[in-house]
């Protein structure tokens, strides 16, 4: 007995619950409409083109109207430009053949940690700096100061500053890596200048990859002779179970020292760049 009550009551209390959440909805649909109807939502309202309602939303605007970047937009693309900073870095300057030649040299030599990583990415760093450092300065003065002046767009800022790094480029890249990504893109041209960039960064790196390697084998020659030499000398002293590099490795340190070795090879390396 006590149980049909209570499902009574359920039921009752069901109904009851399910129009009060229908007459809130009913309710407000109708004030949706009513004020949809305030701003103008009927057949003869006005396109949102025509007029903006309301004091907030969203607004595009360029400054003093003369279609120049917002402040904005210019951080935006500073910031793409500092994120692709280490890549251009790499790749468009002397650092690809630098830090290739140092780390031909110090696995030449035989030291696995001497110098570490960080000595070697530094010194590459300071010397692609000292390189560059004419075609950083011609970049300044001809596209970042006028930019900044405002003598020049920005669209022609970038044209004058990339023609430095095109020239750097042009006497670094050999003419066989050139032609073959000419002739992979259909591109024909009669000087650099018609050589689109997009085909010219990567000639220039096969160029300085192959010119790295060239230098390393260079290097690698008379450490290899040392090796070779205390090899054999092991072996007519029966000592063929004495690693051959434990032995080489002091003279080979020492040959490096006495022959001036970072000189010769920074010195060498620097030159080839002019």
């Amino acid at each position: 007995m006590n149980l049909s009550k209570f499902k009574k009551c359920y039921v009752l209390f069901s109904v009851i619950f399910a129009s009060v959440i229908l007459t809130i909805g009913i309710f407000y649909c109708s004030s949706t409409t009513v004020n949809a109807a305030e701003y103008g939502a009927t057949e003869n309202a006005p396109n949102a083109s025509d007029s903006v309602v309301g004091e907030g939303g969203v607004s595009l605007s360029f400054d003093s109207e003369g279609g120049n970047l917002s402040s904005t937009v210019r951080i935006l693309l500073v910031l793409t430009v500092l994120s692709l900073a280490p890549s251009i870095l790499v790749m468009l300057t002397s650092f690809t053949r630098i830090i290739i030649v140092l780390h031909f040299v110090r696995t030449a030599i035989g030291t696995q940690t001497a110098p570490p990583n960080q000595v070697l990415i530094g010194l590459a760093l300071f010397l692609t700096l000292f390189i560059m450092w004419p075609t950083f300065t011609q970049i300044n003065e001809e596209a970042i100061q006028p930019l900044d002046r405002g003598e020049i767009t920005q669209e022609e800022a970038f044209e004058v500053g990339i023609k430095p790094i095109r020239q750097f480029m042009y006497g670094q890249t050999q003419e066989k890596d050139l032609n073959m990504f000419c002739e992979i893109s259909g591109t024909t041209y009669e000087e650099y200048d018609d050589v689109p960039f997009v085909v010219l960064v990567p000639s220039f790196i096969v160029s300085e990859l192959r010119t790295a390697f060239i230098i390393g084998v260079l290097i690698y020659v008379p450490f290899i002779v040392i090796d070779m030499v205390v090899a054999s000398v092991l072996m007519s002293m029966g000592m063929m179970m004495l690693p051959p590099t434990t032995i080489s490795l002091p003279f080979k340190i020492l040959l490096f020292v006495l022959a001036d070795g970072w000189n010769l090879v920074v010195g060498g390396l620097v030159k080839t760049f002019y």
